[in-house]
């Protein structure tokens, strides 16, 4: 027979737990010099996703401010909707408490993700583009000037379609994006895309070549309020 005070314990340690994991997060400073509280790991995957690695989740390196998770997974139940047939995968975003994430030189409050590029295999068909230590989890990868890899290429509309969705899940819960970091000579083909004018609209895309080339992967930058 169970006693009152296990009874009693398991009911306050129940409660506390809600809390804690109800808990929204509060990011400070920058994306480049910030930090992170109360912050919130991605899910492992969806019905259209999946991350990056399941060693980089264990080292927490898949920890994002609580709007900013919220976003991304309303984002990626629009796709199913608005893109059913593809596949997608996000990549690094950052550590629980924030602060430097080598080697980024952002990612250090919560609000910057990378998605790695949407692609298609030989026959046309949604695909992951392969993440493993051997090419340092998709990092390694690069696309020729025509948006190939192997046998793999650039699926432009769905890439543009989960922009949309970021967007627009942004919006709906009262932020925006920042910015859309991916390489300058590839962004062309998506404005080839249906959702072309949306993207020119909305969207504040990076003009010169970062530090890496942003070809496997796009970064995104959210735009919500942070303390000082």
């Amino acid at each position: 027979m169970v006693s009152k005070a296990t009874i009693t314990f398991l009911f306050v340690l129940t409660i506390f737990s809600f809390n804690v994991a109800s808990k929204e997060s509060t990011c400070f400073g920058a994306t480049s010099a910030g930090r992170l509280e109360h912050g919130v790991q991605l899910p492992d995957e969806g019905n259209n996703y999946v991350g990056y690695s399941s060693i980089a989740r264990l080292a927490g390196r898949t920890y994002v401010h609580s709007k900013v998770r919220d976003i991304v997974v309303g984002a990626y139940a629009d796709l199913e909707i608005m893109q059913p047939q593809k596949l997608y995968k996000y990549a690094e975003t950052g550590f629980e408490e924030g602060g430097k994430f080598k080697p980024h030189k952002t990612h250090q409050n919560g609000l910057s993700v990378d998605f790695m590029t949407p692609v298609m295999d030989s026959k046309g068909r949604s695909t992951h583009l392969p993440t493993h230590p051997l090419n340092k989890f998709g990092y390694d990868i690069e696309f020729d000037e025509s948006g190939k890899f192997e046998n793999l290429s650039i699926d432009y509309e769905a890439l543009a379609a989960h922009i949309v969705a970021l967007h627009k899940q942004s919006v709906k819960h009262g932020y925006d994006l920042w910015r859309v970091i991916f390489d300058p000579k590839l962004q062309p083909k998506l404005f080839e895309t249906k959702y072309a004018d949306y993207l020119k609209e909305n969207i504040q895309f990076s003009k010169k070549r970062s530090w890496v080339r942003h070809d496997e992967h796009y970064h995104v930058d959210f735009q919500i309020p942070c303390n000082k």
